[in-house]
């Protein structure tokens, strides 16, 4: 298991200069935007304007703070995101976010259409995962994290954790009351996976 803490991840500026976007992991380690099967990140908006566009990219945003955001469609129909609430939408949409009030920070899983998909949930009591997961994300509080066997992490606010060796059951505890935890979970594609791979970068 490998922790990653949120602040001594590098910050990336948008072209557009609207935010920032701190990458927490991509697989296949050391991949760039035209060569990643998933990719986890965390986007602070800092003012309304257009989402970059990622085609054959599936995408699932989940706003951690702020006063509120909206996607706006081409087609001009708007979907609030809410709290904790993950949306997933087709990363070559043209979607705008439009800011309900101040600065906003998300959350976002992106999978490589037919080589990954994914499942993301937020936990807010004990959980017991049958099938394990392949990353954690403390949005507040702490919680213990246990391995069948008898692997063991604490996670604080802001703290994430990569389950690569994690094959089998997880339980995620509590530790403080309003703690709440984000669980990724990805399902590879292995015929694509060999493609990309081969892919040149």
């Amino acid at each position: 298991m490998k922790l990653i803490r949120f602040e001594d991840l590098p910050a990336t500026p948008w072209k557009n200069g609207g935010g920032v976007t701190r990458e927490l992991y991509s697989y296949p380690a050391a991949s760039s935007f035209d060569t990643f099967l998933w990719r986890v990140s965390i986007a602070d908006v800092a003012q309304s304007g257009a989402f970059s566009s990622f085609a054959g990219v599936d995408r699932v945003i989940t706003l951690l703070a702020g006063d509120g955001m909206q996607l706006l469609a081409e087609d001009g129909a708007a979907v609030p995101l809410l709290p904790l609430q993950p949306h997933r939408f087709r990363g070559e949409q043209q979607v705008a976010a439009r800011l309900d009030g101040g600065a906003c920070r998300d959350f976002n899983l992106m999978l490589r259409r037919g080589a990954a998909t994914g499942e993301l949930q937020v936990w807010h009591a004990d959980q017991d995962l049958a099938e394990g997961c392949d990353l954690l994300y403390c949005v507040q509080g702490g919680w213990e994290v246990l391995g069948d066997q008898g692997e063991q992490a604490t996670l604080m606010e802001r703290q994430a954790l990569v389950c690569d060796d994690l094959s089998g059951p997880v339980s995620l505890r509590s530790l403080h009351a309003g703690s709440v935890l984000i669980s990724i979970s990805i399902n590879i594609n292995l015929q694509q996976e060999g493609r990309h791979a081969a892919e040149p970068s």
